[in-house]
């Protein structure tokens, strides 16, 4: 394993890769969460390692439920559950965690990684939301460092997400020579991510030379990892964190940065697989309805969360879309079942 990075992994009993389960009384500090059916293949899909599909998400007790609901989506939705391989990355270690994703997914092929925040601290400019200046928020950013030899490619997904389809036709995306797809909004007004500082320093905003940037989620994209890490895009970003330490010319996190270096020049997917902004704006996190068109995955970005909103019994309707995947239950719950 690379330096910044560890694996907690365990073979589990169908070949993939599981933490070993404790049964009996969770912790009190423990999520508790349903055990998920299982899902099976069907007949037409392959077994082979060419035939896994690699997604890879962040561990954060805070967004927990929503990850457990965006796997149980994902697997729920797909022709050829038992070929995902999940990646999930921790910044801490934290075998609760751990122990829950394994006790409600007992099939699920996952691995485990540490991601040590000290890649991050020291680069980390304070953003508009406090949430995106968690350094597992940037994790995303050291994917080819972590992640085995042997990972081609991924698909990289927010934990406020669900999906609706079957997500293989998001992996089987052709990226021809391009390192990043997502689907790309060129309507969104562009000049809003970045500040006066940049826009008016020539050499800056000379980086969009020869290109037509336009806006896209950093929390839905498949990455040919293998090219990232020939070509040093880990490098690249870091240098705009920089660069923004020095002269603060965005406001947004980990996102300004990968659009710096990519924007215009990715493979742009279908909109129906990013129905993103259903959390609201960074500030309030007010409700929103749905794009017209197709839905493939819906994201609550934004201040909003599905379960937050849920709990508080001030749902907005596109919520209740979300809670039919939620496997949360309360320990009251857990002991009624006892």
């Amino acid at each position: 394993m690379t330096q910044g990075s560890s694996a907690t992994v365990y073979k589990n009993k169908v070949g993939g890769y599981n933490v070993v389960i404790r049964r009996g009384r969770p912790s009190t500090d423990a999520p508790i969460f349903r055990e998920a059916a299982s899902y099976v293949n069907s007949i037409e899909c392959g077994s082979n390692d060419i035939d896994k599909i690699h997604i890879s998400m962040t561990l954060d007790a805070n967004y927990l439920r929503g990850t457990m609901a965006a796997v149980m989506s994902i697997l729920q939705h797909s022709t050829c559950p038992e070929n995902f391989v999940f990646h999930f990355l921790s910044a801490r270690h934290e075998p609760e965690i751990f122990t829950s994703i394994a006790s409600t997914f007992p099939y699920l092929s996952f691995k485990i990684y540490r991601f040590d925040s000290s890649r991050v601290r020291g680069k980390i400019s304070k953003s508009i939301r406090q949430a995106l200046d968690q350094p597992l928020n940037y994790a995303r950013i050291y994917l080819a460092d972590i992640l085995p030899r042997d990972v081609n490619r991924v698909i990289y997904l927010d934990s406020d997400i669900i999906v609706v389809d079957d997500i293989s036709k998001l992996w089987g995306v052709d990226l021809g020579e391009k390192v990043v797809a997502a689907p790309e909004y060129c309507h969104a007004n562009f000049t809003t991510y970045f500040t006066d500082a940049f826009w008016t320093d020539a050499i800056l905003s000379n980086t969009f030379h020869g290109r037509k940037p336009c806006y896209f989620n950093t929390g839905v994209m498949v990455l040919d990892v293998k090219t990232w890490k020939k070509q040093g895009y880990t490098q690249k970003v870091e240098q705009w964190m920089v660069v923004q330490k020095l002269k603060r010319i965005y406001h947004l996190g980990s996102l300004p940065p990968f659009l710096l270096i990519f924007a215009g020049n990715i493979k742009a997917v279908d909109h129906r697989w990013n129905q993103h902004g259903l959390g609201g704006d960074n500030f309030e996190g007010k409700c929103r309805s749905l794009h017209p068109g197709p839905i493939s995955l819906l994201h609550w970005s934004g201040k909003g969360k599905p379960w937050l909103r849920l709990d508080s019994r001030k749902p907005c309707p596109i919520d209740h879309l979300w809670a039919p995947y939620d496997l949360y239950r309360s320990s009251r719950t857990w002991l009624e079942d006892k």
